[in-house]
């Protein structure tokens, strides 16, 4: 064996970086996908395909779930335990009133497609089932993200079909890539299902990017037991703080470009003169990792798209100088050279809940003094600055979370309480097919059930996956070969289409 590198890391997608680039037993057992496995794949994904209205997507997700009353579904109407502290204002779409706190995103209004009418059957942290199509959930795995009966993220399909449509397996830019770090790793709470490759297997899961930098305000506590001074990014950040690939996809300090490629070629003329041996999924699997971990490391293309200090200082302040508002720059900028899956994660930092919309306490100073300002301002900056570049046409922007919270306030807490309700609430949508300015859906006199329209986060993934090119009966492979409907038993909705 002839070993590349001397230390051990491990690659972004979870295969080590001696394992990637040893040479000898290991490498000589590399085979490529066989076109067997191509055209079942193809076939298992096969289907008339929809005209593609976007080119690319952005996925906010806000973990712990905002409050439809405080954002998109206020009840001016209601008593005062229902609408709470927080008024309704008009937007530039007539006839809808959104929350107070959202004054920015009420001058977007008219690009959106707000959907009041959101519900499914799990009030729990249920990310995976809002992110997959799997049919079912349950706590034991909300933190097991590795757990069998996990379906691939929207992202992860994304990325597969695209190999499948194109040939091409590991394209220059990723497809499918996370912002601004893996999913719910900065937090004190336990690691969180969702955005992964499942039964596709880890080399779909996101290609994760890491933020160089530290928070410089001091967010809201997330109850009166919290005793911890969060400097949270989510809240603020110095214009100094650089997004990069994570540490597994950096080229190690002690290996100059130069030698890196000499020693791929040296591989790459060992894989070629080696013996032809009987093609299968896990060898399959193990050469895709070298290939994409090697188009990674040699390609400038994600590193400058991440370097948001290229933009002006005033358009990185329309943003927000925060994590939040720094992400959906850098999701923009990725779009716009190319990625076809980018998800700008807004999840928690430091004790459990410092910097998520989990609101069992501490409710209105957390929304009015931290949340809802930082949400307001980066999201609609997002919007206006796609539309600005001609990129919000082609280029679809799906914001949602796990739930909803309770109608009725819990006053009980210091700073009162919304609690996890998942019978009905809001997401917003735009861009790449979606309509400009509509609303989708209503709820009832208190916010707390639907009155029409229910939308499930399955159709959403439906209608998404149907905005970008793919036809509804399109599957993907589990690890024995059996097909998998993309958004589960989700339909594409018509209501939410322009």
């Amino acid at each position: 064996m002839l070993p590349l590198f001397g230390s051990r890391k491990s690659f972004c997608s979870g295969i080590s970086r001696r394992d990637l680039l040893h040479i000898g037993a290991a490498g000589a057992l590399t085979p490529t996908l066989s076109q067997t496995l191509q055209l079942e794949a193809a076939e298992r994904a096969a289907g008339d395909a929809p005209p593609s209205r976007a080119k690319a997507a952005i996925f906010v997700f806000l973990f712990g779930s905002p409050p439809q009353h405080e954002t998109f579904d206020p009840k001016p109407e209601a008593a005062v335990e229902i609408q709470g502290e927080m008024q309704a204002i008009p937007t530039s779409l007539p006839g809808l009133h959104i929350g107070e706190g959202l004054p920015q995103i009420a001058q977007v209004a008219d690009k959106l497609t707000v959907v009041r009418s959101m519900t499914h059957e799990f009030p729990i942290h249920c990310c995976a089932y809002v992110m997959t199509g799997m049919p079912t959930y349950s706590i034991p795995l909300e933190t097991n993200p590795r757990a069998p009966e996990h379906w691939p993220f929207m992202g992860s399909i994304v990325d597969y079909l695209d190999g499948q449509r194109s040939g091409v397996r590991n394209a220059a830019m990723p497809r499918n890539i996370g912002v601004p770090w893996r999913f719910c790793s900065r937090g004190s709470s336990s690691t969180q299902a969702g955005p992964y490759g499942a039964f596709l297997g880890n080399g779909f899961d996101p290609f994760w990017t890491d933020f160089d930098g530290k928070g410089t305000v001091v967010v809201p506590k997330l109850n009166a037991g919290q005793s911890e001074d969060v400097l949270d990014p989510h809240g603020g950040i110095q214009p100094s703080g650089r997004f990069q690939l994570s540490s597994g996809c950096q080229l190690p300090q002690e290996i100059s470009s130069r030698r890196f490629d000499a020693r791929q070629y040296l591989l790459g003329q060992f894989d070629s003169s080696r013996r032809q041996l009987e093609r299968s999924a896990a060898a399959a699997d193990w050469n895709d990792h070298q290939q994409r971990a090697f188009s990674l490391i040699g390609s400038n293309g994600i590193r400058s798209a991440l370097d948001v200090q290229q933009e002006s200082a005033a358009l990185r302040e329309r943003y927000g100088m925060t994590l939040f508002g720094q992400s959906c720059l850098a999701a923009r900028r990725l779009v716009e050279a190319g990625a076809r899956f980018v998800t700008v994660f807004w999840d928690p930092f430091g004790p459990h809940g410092a910097s998520v919309w989990d609101t069992h306490s501490n409710h209105f100073p957390r929304l009015k003094n931290y949340l809802l300002p930082v949400f307001d301002q980066s999201f609609s900056a997002l919007i206006t600055d796609l539309d600005e570049r001609g990129l919000l046409d082609d280029t679809m922007v799906l914001c949602t979370s796990e739930h909803g919270r309770t109608p009725q306030i819990d006053s009980k807490p210091v700073g009162a309480a919304r609690h996890h309700w998942s019978r009905a609430y809001s997401s917003v949508f735009a861009g790449g097919g979606f309509a400009r300015g509509r609303i989708v859906g209503r709820t009832d006199t208190i916010g707390g059930d639907v009155a029409d329209t229910p939308i499930s986060p399955k159709d959403m993934q439906a209608t998404a996956f149907h905005l970008l090119g793919y036809p509804s009966t399109a599957t993907v492979p589990d690890q024995a070969g059996r097909p998998y409907p993309i958004a589960g038993d989700g339909r594409v909705r018509t209501e939410l289409l322009g």
